[in-house]
């Protein structure tokens, strides 16, 4: 059972339509703002739908409906004011959806009645009063009662229902003509019918999106919501001649009905108009955002392409990495084998050479490194006269003879193999142009030389210590004496020795300038069958002094008795030269071909015998030539020769000075 409020002075309420969504409490703040001023009795409503299974403390309204309890709580309490939330649907949503509550109050409450939609706090639309509560009921009553918004005049038997003219608040409409009404002979006929229908001041209207104005123009600038109750009769012109009250009042009766119809006709349009712009405006932005999203999720999922192109880069670059460290990893694996391997041979040769010179002891002398200490002073620099491949060399006396002592250095590459190459060689060999070992200290690598006061070639030719030029005569006979020490080399028993490293640096002076070879720790000995310049002896590495190695013998490893030769040929040419051995052989071949080879001698020596020396230096170098088979023979074709350079030299009387 509805219960019933008044107020006090007998007044209606204004009732307030309230649930459980947001739009509620901002129904009932805009009711209280703007109606309770001019109808103090507020009524809030809830509808509770029956059998439902929410409970609630206060039951107000039952009924199987929402918008059919209000309706009949309006019309039972005859409410003329009435104040709904909008709906929270959209406007697509709105258009297939028969129950919403708002748009069913709108289309079917009572004339009397004016409903407010608000949203957010703001009136949404407002449908007003067609008439006063006191109207309404008079609009049921019989034609006795006078139209309070109608005026009748000018009615006569020919006249006709006028056209009406619907006027907007933007624009005038024009209507179609007014169905005429049938009028027989004895009745009259309405002449003119002028109506004219205002819309309210507060009427319903919400702007259209401006992207869709091109598809409905006419609304453009708001929708309008027509009623028969907005409509004001202001003149009705009849002439009552002939025609009862009660045809009259059926015409007109008639003519409201098609104008209504016509109206609410009118107005469904233009709502469905704006209903169908609101739902393309939601497409349009729906569109727009499943593009947004689309492009999104399309830069997300490049970005996460080239993340995933990075990451698989960065595991390659891992991978190789990785196995570039394994092949470092290997390589020096290799290289720690190969130096154990080669410092385990080393040591093996040292112990070979060792038992070796034990067992031959007889062939030289051996001293105690106590002895070399105190002779040389504890290898004091003061003592040292040289520095070699070797090791370094210094000056000391033993038995009371001057000596030479060449110390092996220990990180000297092949230095035992060196030392007991050398003690084999000169331990079993005497020869006047070759240096005499007088012993040596094989626990420490140490070898004791007779003493040469001129110290080596090389010092002597460039003038080490500002000494004195070497005469020409003099170089002529080092040159003799140099082919005889390694001819004697060459000739050895029973099998052939090659020096190996022949230069100025290990020939040494005495002090009647005498020559001797020295440093045979790098020998070879070849066998008698390729000892020849023919046949050669295949080496596993090269050896020697860069300028002096046998360019063949650098490249193929082969060894033979003339590789000598081709050291042999650039010292020749450095001992009248006393240049470097870098492109002497280019320099002295260029100066002989422009006649100007006085200009290349050794400057220091001023009477140079030029058809001898430039014959020497031919000589040298055919010695100096790059293949083997096209050097000269030593002991047939080079040492003749230069003894009778040496010859020449001794008949020329030298300068007891010089």
């Amino acid at each position: 059972m509805p219960l019933s409020f008044s107020s006090d002075d007998g007044s209606h309420p204004t009732i307030v339509a309230i649930d459980k969504d947001k739009h509620s409490a901002s129904a009932v703040k805009w009711a209280v703002d703007h109606l309770v001023m001019s109808n103090p009795t507020l009524v809030l409503v809830h509808v509770r739908i029956k059998n439902s299974t929410n409970p609630v403390k206060e039951v107000v309204i039952e009924d199987i409906e929402v918008s059919k309890g209000l309706l009949d709580y309006i019309n039972s309490h005859r409410v003329t004011n009435i104040v709904l939330g909008a709906s929270s649907r959209s406007a697509l949503s709105r258009k297939f959806w028969s129950h919403d509550v708002p748009t069913i109050i709108n289309k079917s409450a009572p004339d009397f009645c004016t409903v407010y939609v608000i949203s957010k706090g703001k009136q949404q639309s407002v449908r007003p009063a067609a008439k006063p509560f006191a109207s309404s009921l008079s609009s049921t009553l019989p034609s006795s009662q006078p139209w309070s918004a109608a005026r009748l005049s000018n009615y006569s038997e020919s006249s006709d229902v006028s056209r009406s003219v619907y006027t907007r608040p933007e624009q005038n409409i024009v209507g179609s003509e007014m169905m005429k009404p049938k009028i027989g002979p004895s009745n009259a006929s309405m002449d003119n019918l002028d109506v004219h229908t205002k819309e309210p001041k507060n009427s319903y209207s919400r702007s259209s999106p401006s992207d869709d104005r091109g598809l409905f123009a006419p609304l453009s600038h708001g929708s309008v919501d027509i009623t028969t109750q907005n409509l004001d009769f202001t003149q009705v012109s009849v002439k009552d001649n002939c025609c009862s009250s009660s045809s009259w009042e059926a015409e007109m009766n008639r003519l409201k009905l098609e104008l209504r119809q016509t109206l609410d006709m009118y107005n469904t349009a233009c709502k469905e108009a704006v209903s169908a712009n609101q739902t393309a405006k939601e497409l349009h932005q729906w569109k727009m955002e499943e593009a947004s999203r689309f492009k999104q999720a399309r830069i997300s999922e490049e970005a996460a392409l080239a993340s995933a192109e990075m990451e698989k880069a960065k595991g390659r670059a891992a991978i190789e990495a990785a196995q570039k460290a394994q092949k470092l990893a290997e390589i020096e694996a290799k290289r720690r084998k190969y130096a154990e391997l080669k410092a385990k041979r080393e040591t093996e040769e040292k112990n070979l050479a060792l038992n070796d010179l034990s067992r031959s002891d007889l062939c030289y002398r051996k001293y105690t490194i106590e002895e070399i200490e105190a002779a040389t002073k504890n290898f004091s620099n003061s003592e040292k006269i040289g520095e070699g491949g070797y090791g370094p060399v210094y000056k000391a006396k033993l038995d009371h003879t001057p000596v030479a002592i060449k110390v092996l250095r220990s990180d000297a590459a092949q230095g035992m193999k060196q030392f007991k190459q050398e003690v084999q060689v000169l331990g079993l060999m005497r020869h006047p142009n070759m240096v005499l070992l007088l012993g040596a200290c094989p626990e420490y690598g140490c070898l004791v030389y007779e003493f040469m006061n001129n110290g080596s070639l090389e010092d002597r030719l460039f003038r080490k210590g500002n000494t004195p030029p070497i005469p020409w005569e003099i170089r002529f006979k080092i040159a003799a004496e140099i082919a005889t020490g390694l001819l004697f080399l060459h000739q050895a028993k029973p099998e052939p020795l090659v020096h190996r490293d022949l230069k100025p640096a290990n020939i040494l002076l005495d002090s009647n300038y005498s020559c001797k070879i020295s440093d045979v720790g790098l020998a070879r000995l070849v066998p008698p069958s390729v000892a020849d310049c023919v046949t050669q002896y295949h080496m596993t590495s090269a050896a020697g002094t860069f300028c002096y190695i046998d360019p063949e013998y650098q490249q193929t490893g082969k060894l033979g008795t003339k590789s000598d030769i081709y050291s042999l040929g650039v010292m020749l040419l450095q001992i009248i030269t006393a240049r470097p051995p870098m492109g002497l052989t280019h320099h002295v071949e260029r100066a002989i071909e422009n006649g100007t080879f006085a200009d290349i001698l050794d400057p220091t020596v001023p009477n140079w015998p030029m058809e001898e020396t430039l014959n020497y230096a031919k000589l040298s170098l055919k010695c100096a030539e790059l293949r083997k088979k096209d050097r000269p023979d030593l002991g047939s074709v080079i040492l003749p020769e230069l003894n009778k350079l040496k010859e020449l030299g001794m008949n020329s009387k030298p300068s007891t000075d010089s």
